[in-house]
């Protein structure tokens, strides 16, 4: 038999063996635990489809070979170490045997025996080929990356979401319960829609997950599909993440709604106090109209004005809401009641400061009367001040305005207007007085200052 290479001394003779022996060995120990590997369990008994169909379509078939190919090393190798214990010092014929079973083409393995291997064009299907220990190591290493590729992602997946996806939809469930107690039903609510939209999303991806758990696989690396020996070493684990952001966005979802029922919750125990709230808001904007009439009829009175703004009539619209509502709240209507109960406490706050701004638009003219008032008081001890309050025509000008102001009905304008007039009538002597306390008024026929 022709060797394929140069041959091996006897101590290139013996590394070898240890290291295919070790690598036999080690090969050994990473089968049988792919064997056990309860992903491939899962696998076997699963009705996949998807993704996850068409590559164990492929790698399913690569544990029996790889079975296959491993009985064939393991007897090539015994071959090997037999010739080898045949003489403890090997002659040049035991040495060029041995160099031909451990570096040539001497082991025979089923034709093509490559995970999805490419065929050249036009070449003739081989039945069996031969190959040497360390192409058939480099063939199983990539059998067996394609196998522990699909078998590690698919038990990553099994063991990171269905479980999960239970859970949540059990916490789904009791969330629709909650929401079924408040009145809240798919179809009569965005709430009881949304919470029908999460169940379905759900229960798709749980089924996604056990029939096609590689979808929701994503590999750090290329796969090792067509024959790659993976990085880091014959038989390192492939890496990657279990994509779970549908189920993490469902999980946010949920939490969400939980929230706003809660919310609507926390009404169906504060509704009663919220609607008497509401009530105690409209019966102080009505007390405030009330009074807002009857100073605008006392403005008419005292007031000679005609552009006195008219007070509105109560809120009957709102007050019909308010029905609606506590019907709702008899009803255990919460999720209607809720955006109700909020506008009619926006309503009952605003025309509360409706009837208010009344008020105020209405008494406007008794409080300009009450300012000029308080002003002719305030000019008339100013005078007393200035000594002129015995000055007749300072008399006069008080009368007319104090007449004007104190009448009824009081003619603002013409009041205030008398006023003005007193006020200037005591200008003079104000500005007299000013004059004498800055120090520039003769006194005794002197010049005073310097």
């Amino acid at each position: 038999m022709a060797s394929a290479g140069p041959v091996l001394s006897r101590e290139e003779v013996d590394r070898a063996l240890a290291r295919l022996g070790a690598e036999r060995d080690a090969v050994e120990s990473a089968l049988l635990a792919l064997q056990d590997h309860p992903g491939l369990r899962l696998l076997d008994g699963a009705e996949l489809s998807g993704r996850t169909q068409e590559r164990w379509a492929v790698a399913g078939k690569g544990l029996p070979l790889l079975w296959a190919l491993f009985d064939r090393y393991s007897e090539a190798l015994a071959s090997a170490r037999a010739v080898r214990a045949r003489r403890a010092k090997p002659g040049s014929a035991e040495l060029a045997e041995l160099s031909e079973l451990l570096t040539g083409d001497a082991v025979t393995v089923p034709g093509g025996a490559l995970p999805d291997g490419p065929q050249l064009l036009g070449a003739p299907a081989k039945l069996v080929e031969r190959v040497s220990l360390d192409a058939l190591m480099a063939r199983m290493n990539s059998w067996y990356a394609t196998v522990l590729e699909v078998v590690s992602a698919a038990d990553a997946v099994w063991s990171a979401l269905p479980a999960r996806i239970d859970l949540l939809l059990a916490e789904l469930q009791r969330v629709r319960t909650l929401a079924a107690s408040l009145g809240v039903h798919a179809a009569t609510h965005p709430l009881g829609d949304d919470l029908a939209g999460l169940d379905a999303d759900l229960t798709a991806l749980r089924t996604e997950v056990r029939g096609d758990p590689l979808a929701l696989w994503r590999p750090a690396r290329v796969p090792a599909q067509r024959g790659t020996v993976p990085e880091g070493g014959a038989f390192a684990s492939p890496s990657g993440v279990v994509d779970t952001e549908r189920f993490d966005r469902a999980g946010r979802a949920l939490d969400g709604v939980r929230l706003e029922l809660e919310n609507l919750l926390r009404l169906r125990d504060d509704a009663e106090e919220r609607l008497q709230g509401v009530g105690d808001l409209l019966q102080r904007a009505d007390a405030t109209l009330g009074e807002a009439r009857r100073a605008r009829g006392e403005v008419l009175a005292k007031i000679a004005a005609s552009d006195v703004p008219a007070v509105p009539g109560p809120a009957s619209a709102l007050r019909e809401r308010i029905v609606v509502a506590l019907e709702l709240r008899q009803a255990g209507q919460w999720g209607r009641l809720a955006p109700l109960l909020d506008a009619l406490e926006d309503a009952a706050a605003k025309e509360l400061a409706r009837a208010r701004q009344s008020l105020t638009e209405v008494t406007q003219p008794l409080a300009v009367r009450a300012e000029l008032r308080g002003r002719l008081d305030a000019y008339k001890a100013m005078a007393a001040r200035l000594r002129v309050s015995e000055d007749p025509e300072v008399i006069e000008r008080y009368e007319k305005a104090r007449w004007l102001l104190w009448s009824a009905p009081c003619d603002l304008r013409a009041a205030a207007a008398a006023v003005a007039r007193f006020q200037q009538s005591l200008r003079p002597a104000h500005a007299e007085s000013a004059h004498e306390e800055a120090g520039q008024t003769p006194v005794d026929g002197q010049v005073q200052g310097g």
